[in-house]
């Protein structure tokens, strides 16, 4: 199909007594012609959306991490501006759908590094065994590095070599060799989150929030295996859909 392209003229303000009758249907025409190719366009390529700075506002990231203790290493570490800084690498976080499935996609992530890593109290995965590496042989793509730990970083808690591997790929930081930088720059700490997330959680906003814990803890969490951190994260989500004026929708549970 051959591209058709428009434009609109902007004019300074004129008497309808200076315009012709045809100048008059031409101008006519072109607006109506406006208004029907806006209607036309598709709404849900990227969504309508929302300010996502606008939802995470200073006060709203502060009620979060305010409640961590002060000795936490995240307090210091994690940011609103961090968070922004690694958002323009990621435009489509936030548009999704209506206004309302937008808002929703916000507080799930929220909810969801908010209970990851307690209230941003945590940069890494705490108590874990020193013989566990979190290290797949079987995804040949992403060796691990000898010496090199691939446990839980950052807002989602990174885990895996896989998923360092495919991260650093992605966002442009050698995540095998050097997994430490989920939890020393803060900035590609927020963007190894979003990754995350618009890889692999994304897909299943729309379904409600129940689908995005099985996403990310499923097989830990979900079909009664931990009633209580699914709870967690549920109270967390509705809490900021609340904030966000929003409802949580259906399917909370998994």
């Amino acid at each position: 199909m051959p591209l058709i392209t428009f434009s609109l003229t902007l004019f300074r303000p004129i008497s309808l007594k200076m315009l012709t009758h045809n100048s008059m249907m031409n101008l006519l025409f072109t607006i109506a012609l406006a208004i029907v190719l806006a209607g036309a366009l598709p709404k849900n390529v990227m969504g309508q959306g929302v300010s996502v700075p606008g939802l995470v506002t200073p006060a709203f990231f502060n009620g979060i991490i305010n409640q961590a203790p002060a000795g936490c290493a995240g307090k210091n570490f994690y940011s609103r501006d961090a968070f922004l800084k690694a958002l323009n690498s990621y435009p489509q976080f936030g548009k999704l759908g209506s206004a309302d499935d937008s808002k929703r996609e916000v507080a799930a992530f929220f909810a969801h590094t908010t209970h990851e890593t307690g209230y941003f109290c945590n940069k890494e995965e705490q108590n874990v065994p020193a013989t566990e590496n979190y290290c797949d042989t079987k995804f040949t793509d992403y060796p691990c590095t000898p010496g090199k730990r691939y446990f839980g970083r950052g807002p989602l808690q990174l885990t895996w070599n896989y998923n360092y591997g495919a991260a650093g790929k992605s966002i442009g930081f050698n995540g095998l060799n050097n997994p430490e930088i989920v939890a020393t720059d803060p900035v590609i700490s927020f963007k190894t989150a979003l990754w995350y997330w618009m890889q692999n959680v994304r897909p299943s906003v729309t379904q409600g929030f129940g689908a995005t814990i099985k996403a990310i803890n499923g097989a830990v969490e979900c079909n009664g295996k931990e009633p209580a951190k699914v709870q967690a994260r549920i109270n967390l989500y509705t809490k900021y859909c609340g904030q966000f004026g929003v409802s949580p929708g259906g399917n909370l549970q998994c």
